[in-house]
């Protein structure tokens, strides 16, 4: 098993929406437009994200707004 530097945790949509601040119908149609992580099967109707990939999106957002000014 590999050691990992930060715990990776698995985040429901609700949290996603609550640390990106994305509105839930243009989060809806981010992940579909492969604007947004893809999420992770959980369960037979559950879904998921990865803490990591949310993190990156929300620096990679951060980075492209200060490239903007």
């Amino acid at each position: 098993m590999q050691a990992a530097s930060t715990q990776v945790t698995l985040l429901r949509k609700p949290q996603v929406l609550a640390r990106t601040g994305i509105p839930k119908s243009s989060w809806d149609r981010g992940v579909r437009q492969g604007r947004y992580p893809k999420p992770v099967k959980i369960g037979v109707r559950a879904i998921a994200w990865t803490s990591t990939s949310i993190d990156a999106l929300i620096f990679d957002l951060i980075e492209k707004s200060l490239e903007a000014e």
